[in-house]
């Protein structure tokens, strides 16, 4: 039996499929939803254990190839074929992966995992290491938490450069899906080995879109990026961290929109 993924539908147009990064869940796309629907049928996943996503049936191998595959297999059993695809961090990854197989109609990366050197991968290791388990801690206590801006800039400052613009609620949220998200523990360690090959095959249309602000991913990983998949649009999002949806929705529809075809 394939794995039920949730997931957010809505709008009209060429499917889009929205994929979030380690740790979060499909409404880390929500500021930009209402800019996608008028002119894309978008499918907002949230990935195998995390969110409410399922955990994956027994013995799957944590990682990308997995991860990838389960997402493939959901969309054919959605009967969406071929759709236009976009993720941030392991969703962009991901993304990039669909690309490669030739399962996609274009493929958009924010701030992909899959470029880092071995000092940026330990890096970027310790601290979702650290956010997870302080996630951990904070759940039980989060809305309570959040109530003020600068709270929030506190507990959300390694992945945004304004989670000041996120609601009480939104980020109170977020901790609690980080916290809560079974596959993390196994999914991370996995990821290590997770750089991204075979990009110069690639035959439909890749943009890979970098926050100049990521510090959790860093912004010189977009050169490796584009050595390695040399036909890719390059684009930075000026004033944006590693999840740029919450910091400039605009910027990022737009990005989202020009990368699916327009």
């Amino acid at each position: 039996m394939q794995l039920r993924l949730n997931h957010y539908r809505n709008g009209h147009g060429e499917p889009l499929v929205l994929l979030h990064g380690i740790g979060s869940r499909w409404q880390m796309w929500e500021p930009v939803l209402d800019r996608l629907v008028s002119r894309r049928d978008v499918i907002a996943l949230d990935l195998p254990g995390f969110g409410a996503s399922p955990m994956p049936p027994p013995g799957t191998p944590p990682g990308i190839d997995s991860i990838t595959s389960l997402v493939q297999e959901f969309l054919d059993e959605l009967g969406v074929t071929r759709p236009h695809v976009a993720g941030n961090s392991l969703g962009g990854l991901v993304a990039l992966e669909l690309g490669r197989r030739g399962a996609v109609a274009s493929a958009c990366a924010l701030s992909p995992a899959g470029f880092a050197n071995r000092p940026e991968t330990v890096l970027a290791r310790g601290l979702l290491w650290t956010a997870v388990r302080a996630a951990r801690r904070l759940a039980p206590g989060a809305v309570a938490l959040n109530r003020t801006a600068i709270a929030r800039k506190l507990t959300g400052g390694q992945f945004m450069a304004h989670p000041e613009r996120m609601s009480p609620a939104e980020a109170a949220a977020n901790i609690r899906a980080l916290a809560g998200a079974p596959w993390f523990d196994a999914t991370l360690p996995a990821l290590r080995a997770a750089h991204f090959h075979g990009g110069a095959d690639i035959t439909v249309p890749v943009t890979i879109a970098w926050g100049e602000k990521d510090r959790l991913l860093l912004p010189r990983q977009a050169k490796r990026a584009a050595a390695a998949i040399p036909q890719a649009r390059m684009v930075t999002l000026h004033g944006c961290g590693h999840v740029p949806t919450y910091d400039d929705p605009e910027q990022v529809a737009r990005v989202l929109l020009e990368a699916s075809g327009g």
